[in-house]
């Protein structure tokens, strides 16, 4: 039989074929192709080839064809019906999808894949695959709620303003509380191959109220502990923030619709203080605050991990961790459109009133 003709390979195809070649990260049947090709550019006889690659004669042939009519656009790819068939018929995965999405085990609040696998008849890491490769992840929750304030998109527009376009000095004020904890037993300090440790019981030693407001064009914080919270101690942070703040200077107050915000001492001291301004979140929507992303990283830094014997300590190591912040503070930059903000409140209500039906 008269040996075949030599590929015609181009000195770029030629080229690449040799990188595919010489490639530790190409899957290997990839490889085996670019090897044949060149083999088949040199003028090397077919059977000698399949020799060499351990493959027969009529893939040589095939591999040869396609090359000539393809070129090197679909070397990578399988055609449509070759390839390694699916092990698992498309109803058994559709099966898995929609138990997982519409049903749940019996007296269990979701699935796992040993419980869907048993349910199935599939192993349970078939079952992971699949839920891999639709992002499925059952084992996981997440908090939300939904706001029903009636003003919500005018509170809405009123703050998010104020983020995308603040006027010459906007500070965000949040209320929140910490309490003072002291574990049971001293943590044991982080050493090679092991985290640090701590009890996961404390006790309670007091508790401080930490008043902050966060100045959104530069991120420093104005600060104070105080022993509760009600609207003496809230006149008396407003005080404060009224000595920091220079005069001249309005002054935006971001906060929620707690009471002590609304007493009628608080209104009147407003009112005698004209250059104060309060914008109020709409309803379970804390998320609005920035200030609250600063209270995440005051817990995650200073008091998550912290040892707090009186609230004396507790209330040093605030102001501690305060300090060190305004000595290099960064702002909390606000990306979100009122657009999209709403787009999603409106996705979500379509999916709870799904659920609820």
């Amino acid at each position: 039989m008269t040996p075949a003709a030599a590929l015609v390979v181009s000195d770029g195809q030629r080229e690449a074929l040799t990188v595919m070649t010489k490639s530790q990260t190409a899957p290997f049947r990839q490889v085996q192709r670019a090897r044949v090709l060149l083999l088949a550019a040199d003028g090397v006889a077919n059977a000698q080839i399949a020799q060499r690659i351990a493959v027969s004669v009529a893939t040589v042939r095939s591999w040869r064809s396609r090359f000539e009519q393809e070129g090197l656009a679909k070397l990578v790819k399988v055609r449509a019906g070759r390839g390694r068939k699916p092990v698992i018929p498309q109803a058994k995965i559709d099966e898995i999808v929609e138990l997982t999405r519409n049903s749940k085990p019996r007296g269990q609040t979701h699935w796992s894949c040993r419980t869907m696998a048993d349910q199935v008849g599939v192993s349970p890491a078939t079952v992971q695959r699949v839920w891999a490769a639709r992002g499925l992840k059952p084992h996981l929750a997440t908090a939300f709620k939904l706001s029903n304030d009636p003003r919500f998109e005018e509170k809405l527009i009123d703050v998010v303003g104020l983020y995308v376009n603040p006027p010459d000095n906007a500070i965000v004020l949040c209320l929140d509380e910490k309490q003072a904890l002291s574990r049971t037993q001293p943590s044991l300090p982080m050493i090679k191959g092991r985290a640090k440790t701590m009890t996961h019981d404390y006790q309670r030693n007091g508790t401080t109220t930490l008043f902050a407001a966060l100045d959104v064009l530069t991120g420093k914080v104005i600060g104070d502990c105080l022993p509760r919270h009600r609207h003496a101690e809230f006149l008396k942070f407003l005080r404060k923030i009224d000595k920091e703040v220079p005069e001249g200077l309005q002054v935006h107050l971001i906060c929620d619709n707690y009471a002590t915000h609304k007493h009628p001492n608080v209104k009147a001291w407003l009112a005698r203080h004209p250059r104060f301004h309060m914008h109020f979140t709409p309803t379970s929507s804390s998320w609005l605050n920035l200030v609250e992303r600063w209270f995440r990283e005051l817990t995650d830094k200073a008091l998550r991990r912290g040892v707090f014997h009186s609230v004396p300590d507790l209330i040093t190591k605030i102001e501690e961790y305060l300090d060190a912040h305004n000595d290099n503070p960064k702002p909390f930059v606000w990306t979100a459109t009122v657009e999209e903000i709403l787009t999603k409140i409106a996705r979500g209500r379509v999916a709870l009133e799904a659920v609820n039906q």
